[in-house]
């Protein structure tokens, strides 16, 4: 079996280049964490959160899965959410989808991919939605991309139906879920202008 001391070295420079920028780095990284916001991330390799929004460590609490979904069944997303709204008080949950995503563009095909097939569902019958405006497009590229956004659409509006965003609001807490999506061709964030929000007093 390879060895995988490459990884190591690259810690010990990694160290090294944290500390000779701040030497106090890990002294503040060990004292704990306060994060305004909760990323809802793909799982996707190329997407690297805290990178692309420019923040560091110990601002952004992260969870990621195949094609940024919010299910009602899974205990690993709600227990992560219950944690970021009710312990944390995150001020922000960003739902972040991105184009070219290969959950959903799997979605849109008919290839039997096994216990992927159960988790990307909720996106097929998104699709079955939206199969007059599919079908209008020329490309694969258009319809995934299309379908990226009105995932990523439907996922914010599964978050505001959690029974702990629904308490946040009603105990007048500040907590807003948006709706993003990252495009690597540009390197850009976009904002899908879906914005839900309760004020607070």
């Amino acid at each position: 079996m390879k060895t995988l001391a490459y990884i190591f070295k690259n810690n010990e420079e990694w160290i090294s280049k944290q500390l000779a920028g701040d030497p106090d780095y890990f002294k503040r990284m060990a004292e704990g964490q306060q994060p305004d916001f909760l990323w809802i991330a793909c799982s996707d390799s190329r997407v690297l959160p805290n990178e692309l929004a420019g923040l560091g460590a110990g601002e952004m609490f992260v969870h990621r899965n195949i094609a940024n979904l919010v299910q009602y069944n899974d205990i690993n997303l709600l227990s992560v959410m219950q944690y970021a709204v009710d312990v944390l008080k995150v001020k922000h949950v960003v739902i972040c989808g991105h184009y070219g995503c290969g959950g959903v563009q799997a979605s849109l095909g008919n290839t039997d991919l096994g216990i992927i097939d159960i988790w990307i569902r909720q996106i097929r019958d998104l699709a079955a939605k939206h199969k007059q405006e599919l079908d209008a497009f020329e490309s694969e590229t258009e319809r995934v991309n299309f379908l990226v956004e009105q995932n990523v659409l439907q996922q914010v509006k599964n978050l505001t139906e959690l029974p702990v965003i629904k308490k946040a609001w009603e105990k007048k807490q500040e907590l807003y879920v948006h709706a993003w999506v990252f495009d690597m061709a540009t390197g850009r964030l976009i904002d899908l202008k879906q914005t839900e929000q309760e004020q607070p007093e």
